[in-house]
């Protein structure tokens, strides 16, 4: 019977957790399985995975092929370092101690990036917390000084001559518009009056216009004598 080491997906929606199982290769993903070996989890950072070791190599030694992601797994965990050096120590290559010694400064190193990982996601993530702090600090603070700038004793003054020279400028416009009227009504009535005057005049000397035709008559007499 052929095995294969895959991932069998669990979880809830948009946050899968996998379970790391060795089942007959002819078996639908979520379906039976052999072995439970693990579980994967992505949804943290780094990712979470717990694997037995011993019985993970146990599969591999005995011809379990793995999916693309479950081989990345394996690989991470030293598995399939751990399965290599074994084949090294079958040949002749290298001698038990040696392929010990060799696995435990693999896991050392390995252990001290994933340290260093950590190290790192937890000091950019204490920055970040530190930066949003202290933008929400400067925020506040000028939002303060904006509420204290605009009560302050000085704006009020600022803001009564900007309401006293807003009415001074009202009342002179007023004021220009009353004369103006003013001079408009003066001149009317001084037009009126000027009028009256000339139509008086007229009217006073009503044979003004008989005159002339007196000394025509008076012309043409001497002219006959």
């Amino acid at each position: 019977m052929a095995t294969k080491i895959r991932l069998q997906r669990h979880g809830r929606k948009r946050r899968p957790i996998f379970h790391i199982v060795v089942a007959d290769s002819r078996a639908p993903r979520d379906g039976k399985y052999i072995e439970r070996l693990g579980l994967y989890n992505p949804n943290t950072n780094p990712a979470t995975i717990n694997l037995d070791f011993e019985r993970s190599l146990y599969w591999v030694q005995t011809g379990a092929q793995s999916s693309d992601t479950a081989n990345a797994i394996l690989s991470y965990k030293g598995v399939l370092h751990k399965d290599h050096l074994l084949r090294g120590v079958k040949k002749g290559a290298l001698s038990a101690e040696q392929a010990e010694e060799k696995f435990a400064k693999w896991l050392e190193e390995k252990e001290g990036k994933i340290m260093g990982k950590i190290t790192s996601l937890s000091t950019a993530k204490e920055q970040k917390a530190k930066d949003n702090l202290e933008r929400e600090t400067k925020a506040k603070q000028a939002k303060a000084d904006k509420i204290l700038a605009k009560n302050s004793p000085l704006a009020e003054e600022v803001e009564n001559a900007g309401s006293d020279t807003a009415e001074a400028e009202v009342a002179a416009e007023a004021t220009e518009i009353e004369s103006t009227e003013t001079v408009a009504e003066n001149e009317v009535t001084e037009t009126t009056e000027e009028t009256a005057n000339v139509v008086a005049e007229e009217t006073s000397n009503p044979f003004a216009e008989e005159t002339p035709a007196e000394e025509t008559q008076e012309e043409k007499t001497s002219e006959e004598a």
